[in-house]
């Protein structure tokens, strides 16, 4: 019977035995600790180092670590100052600063649009009625692809806000104001801008000047007192005296997050305002100027002359200050103050409208004709011609084998040397300069140590500039034997080769033959100072050309005893509240080497020219007992064109006061045109007290 047989109560249970196996037996490890702890070494040296360079920064280099985070999160704004004024002498303001109502919009606001502001500008635009265009290329940063060209882009600080619009009518910027929900961002500022007030009705835009953008250049070079945004000295007063005028700018430190969107203000420091600068302008004397020469240049047109300028200069004797300065024709200041566009730019350098830009006074020149005898004088008798003797006054003498003449071939019989400069005898200062000339040489002269006609007027200052604080003067010419040669040298090629070719293109037959002649002879010997050079230096013709102001020094010289001063515009700087920052002294140039003799021989002449001289008949019913003025006119010839017109002059001859010197060019006659524009300025200046 098998164990499965058997009722459940009867079996017994199963047991296993296990089989044998064969393995080593089991050993328990403890574990590795080496690795763990170097773990932990490690992060317990790091974090050494970290605590130990947060307490460095913290306590130690807590500062240079402020400013280093500053300049990563903040920005420097700058705030411009108030700029000076420019002022007459008795402190009537030439140049002055009004409000300007300036709408705005906040960088932040273009950002954060998805249109970039498109449709808010718009919005901007039609409530302001303003082209949407014009605003909106205010928005886009000059010199990127969609940009307007300067200035109707956007060239300020992207921390500032953009500024839309100038001169915004207050009312309408008000109503943009009053609705913020439709116009997010937009703001409106007051800014102040250049004004030009014009009293008694003074133009003086060429020695004003204006104001322009800086170049990038300039605002590199400032150290940070010149902005994008700013505006500098371009012309004028505003040029010479930017520095003092423009103040110092204010500062403002602002926050920025990574787009660059200004999110607060940590500190700021105020503007300081420019200086004011006083002139020696007198406003009744520079409307006097102004006037003159636009009714002289009138009077010539109306004799059929051209009378494509003028300009006139009041200087004072004793110390140079400048009294008033005009120049024809000239051009609305106000223009500059928004921005001139280009075409009005390009009519401002228009040859055909008369280059109104141009400054006549010293950045162009003329023959000053007959109203250089005055230095040609000094120089005869340096020659040794006696100073008590009578000379020849013959309408035409010839020299060389050429005739010249004197006006409409005038004969004056005998003269003395005064009387010579009261009827202005070229041919007596023809023979003095050819007998000087052969004298020294002639032809094979090639220095001109010895030239006294030439050493005078350098001494006079003349062929180099006065020095004005005025831009853009230009030295004038004084040719000379080194001169020809190098002007020879400079221009050879062309002349030979216009000698070969002649002037087809020229349809005036006259004038195509001078030219070809004049290119033939210049051609062959155009280096040598010949006798035509030097006949015509001695009557301030052929080469040389001076600037209306250089004259006035030279009359300055000869009204005051021979000392050379440097015109000057400005006479002060000062606070706008009047106080004194700085008197600008006169600068003494030396002086010309006249005697007694010679000086009271020109002086005398100079006299007797408004008692029974050329300008006779402009001072006709001029008290000249009372109030004595010496003068001097002068006509420049040119092949082909109307005489420039001269008269330089000073007064009262007992105790000199002023210099009036007035050109007009190709206006015919001196005492047709300058003269008379002269006298209506002496007018005015013998009533001065």
């Amino acid at each position: 019977m098998s164990p499965t047989d058997l009722p459940p109560s009867r079996r017994r249970p199963l047991v296993r035995v296990p089989r044998p196996q064969v393995m080593p037996p089991r050993v328990r490890r403890r574990p590795a600790t080496g690795p763990l702890w170097a773990v932990l070494l490690t992060v317990v040296l790091l974090g050494g180092l970290l605590v130990g360079r947060l307490g460095q920064l913290q306590l130690v280099r807590h500062e240079e670590a402020a400013v280093a985070a500053a300049e990563v999160a903040t920005r420097q704004v700058s705030t411009p100052a108030v700029r000076g004024r420019v002022l007459a002498a008795d402190g009537t303001p030439l140049v002055a600063n009004v409000p300007s109502t300036v709408v705005t919009v906040e960088p932040r606001v273009l950002l954060e649009s998805e249109d970039e502001g498109r449709s808010l500008i718009a919005s901007a635009a039609d409530a302001l009625a303003l082209p949407v265009e014009e605003l909106w290329g205010r928005t886009r940063l000059c010199g990127t692809a969609d940009a307007p060209p300067v200035p109707l882009c956007f060239s300020g600080s992207p921390y500032q806000p953009v500024p839309l619009a100038f001169g915004v009518d207050p009312v309408s910027a008000l109503a943009v104001l009053e609705h913020p929900e439709d116009f997010p961002g937009i703001g409106v500022r007051t800014l102040p801008v250049r004004s030009y007030p014009a009293p008694a009705g003074v133009n003086a835009a060429h020695v004003l000047g204006h104001l322009g953008r800086p170049t990038q250049e300039e605002v590199d070079a400032s150290e940070g007192s010149v902005g994008p945004q700013d505006r500098v000295g371009r012309a004028g007063l505003e040029q010479v005296y930017d520095e003092q005028l423009r103040g110092t700018p204010g500062t403002t430190t602002v926050t920025v997050d990574p787009r660059g969107v200004v999110t607060g203000r940590l500190s700021s420091t105020d503007p300081r305002p420019g200086a004011d600068v006083r002139t020696h302008l007198d406003v009744e004397v520079q409307a006097a100027a102004e006037q003159a020469v636009a009714e002289a240049v009138a009077t010539a047109r109306r004799g059929g002359a051209p009378a494509r300028s003028a300009a006139a200069v009041v200087l004072r004797p004793d110390d140079g200050g400048v009294v008033a300065a005009a120049s024809w024709p000239t051009y609305d200041p106000g223009i500059w103050t928004t921005g001139v566009s280009q075409a009005d730019y390009e009519r401002l350098l228009d040859p055909d409208g008369g280059e109104p830009l141009v400054n006549r006074l010293v950045a162009r020149t003329f023959p000053p004709a007959s109203t250089f005898k005055v230095v040609s004088l000094p120089a005869a008798l340096q020659t040794g011609i006696d100073p008590d003797a009578r000379y020849a006054c013959p309408g035409a003498v010839t020299i060389a084998g050429q005739e010249f003449t004197n006006y409409e071939s005038e004969s004056y019989g005998l003269l003395r040397l005064p009387e010579i400069l009261e009827v202005s005898c070229d041919t007596s200062f023809y023979r003095w300069a050819y007998d000087h000339w052969r004298e020294q040489g002639g032809v094979a002269q090639e220095s001109d140590a010895a030239d006294r006609f030439l050493a005078v007027a350098r001494g006079f200052g003349l062929g180099r500039p006065t020095g004005v604080d005025l831009p853009g003067e230009t030295a004038g010419t004084l040719p000379s034997r080194q001169w020809r040669r190098d002007y020879w040298e400079a221009t050879r090629e062309e002349t030979c080769a216009r000698a070969g070719s002649g002037y087809p293109e020229v349809q005036d037959d006259e004038r195509r033959a001078f030219l070809e002649q004049l290119a033939e002879e210049n051609c062959a010997g155009g280096w040598q100072w010949r006798p035509g050079d030097a006949v015509n230096f001695s009557i301030g013709q052929g080469d040389v050309a001076t600037t209306p102001l250089q004259m006035a020094v030279v009359y300055a010289a000869v009204a005051n005893g021979g000392r050379l001063w440097q015109p000057q515009l400005a006479a002060a700087l000062q606070r706008q509240d009047g106080t004194p920052v700085e008197e600008l002294q006169p600068v003494s140039l030396g002086s010309v080497a006249l005697d007694e003799r010679a000086l009271s021989t020109v002086r005398a002449g100079l006299e007797g020219v408004n008692v029974r001289g050329t300008a006779a008949a402009a001072f006709r019913g001029w008290p000249h007992a009372a109030y004595p003025v010496a003068g001097k006119t002068g006509s420049a010839e040119a092949f082909g064109r109307e005489a420039t017109s001269w008269y330089a002059s000073y007064g009262p001859v007992d105790d000199p006061r002023y210099v009036v010197v007035v050109v007009v060019e190709e206006g015919g006659l001196g005492s047709d045109a300058a003269a008379p524009a002269a006298r209506a300025i002496w007018d005015v200046l013998r009533e001065q007290p």
